[in-house]
């Protein structure tokens, strides 16, 4: 036997291999979301989305729990997304090739990986304590912007490595400056790619519970947050609240809200899932 044919036999093995973990990891998936569906579905109705929390399962809602994640996506986003990109940009378009450049860039594609609650306690001294903005929304929403911040980078010069030098030299040529080029020319190219990046990054922030408790976020709150100075919770620090309890209904509820948590998920993927194609179908080189 050759080694071109012992190389192609470990190809084959390893792809059969992978096919193999891929299916038993879509059947784990499959039997986890049936579970759920089938505890949860039933509990989803108009009252559980609009009722307060209560310590009677079957008059407890997920009213503040949703309101609150829908106040922390929103606020990530404004902060999130303007930082992300600028900075993206600027070391993409503006900075230098140098050792500090080298290492921003190999720290920032780190940071994308330390666990979430590393954030959570950075959030606590800065935001929290040093700020005194206390366990409010707009406390929770630095925090994971934080969080989302690196991959936001990350994609965002990923997207403008895409778009073809050629773009660029033709604006050149027709006396554009550097500036006008990217705000022109750039950022309409890649802007597909940043926005799919940013949805998959908030998609992360929404499933994100112990960041937040680490700061404070309660979970227990009477009432629908009205400002982001408020005190708030939100939907995975309800489950987690339920699933701690012993009492089968409160797991019940759990369930049913895990059944929103994904399609509030789903939508956000499919979303950026959308834009992409749409993106790819607009834009050819």
């Amino acid at each position: 036997m050759t080694n071109s044919d012992l190389n192609r036999y470990k190809d084959k093995a390893f792809q059969v291999f992978g096919i193999f973990c891929t299916f038993i990891g879509l059947v784990v998936l499959a039997i986890f979301l049936i579970g759920i569906l089938i505890d949860g579905l039933g509990r989803i109705d108009w009252d559980f989305l609009v009722s307060l929390p209560s310590r009677r399962a079957s008059r407890a809602g997920i009213l503040t729990a949703w309101a609150g994640t829908l106040w922390i996506l929103v606020l990530t986003t404004i902060i999130a997304f303007p930082l992300g990109v600028a900075a993206g940009v600027y070391l993409e378009e503006y900075a230098r090739k140098t050792k500090l450049a080298n290492f921003l860039e190999i720290n920032i594609a780190n940071l994308a990986g330390v666990p979430s609650i590393i954030y959570g306690l950075l959030g606590l001294e800065i935001f929290v304590r040093q700020m005194k903005l206390g366990p409010s929304l707009l406390a929770g929403a630095l925090t994971l912007s934080l969080l989302i911040l690196p991959i936001v980078i990350v994609t965002t010069r990923e997207a403008i490595k895409a778009v073809p030098r050629s773009i660029r030299e033709a604006s050149f040529a027709l006396g554009a400056s550097k500036w006008q080029t990217i705000w022109n020319q750039v950022l309409p190219a890649s802007f597909g790619g940043i926005l799919t990046g940013v949805i998959l990054a908030l998609s992360r922030a929404v499933g994100e519970a112990a960041p937040l408790i680490v700061i404070g976020a309660l979970a227990y709150v009477p009432f629908t947050p009205s400002s982001p100075l408020d005190e708030f919770t939100v939907l995975p620090i309800q489950i987690f609240n339920w699933t701690s309890r012993p009492q089968a209904a409160f797991l019940t509820n759990a369930a049913a809200a895990i059944i929103v948590l994904l399609l509030i998920t789903f939508l956000l993927n499919g979303i950026a899932v959308y834009l992409r194609n749409r993106q790819q179908k607009k834009v050819k080189w």
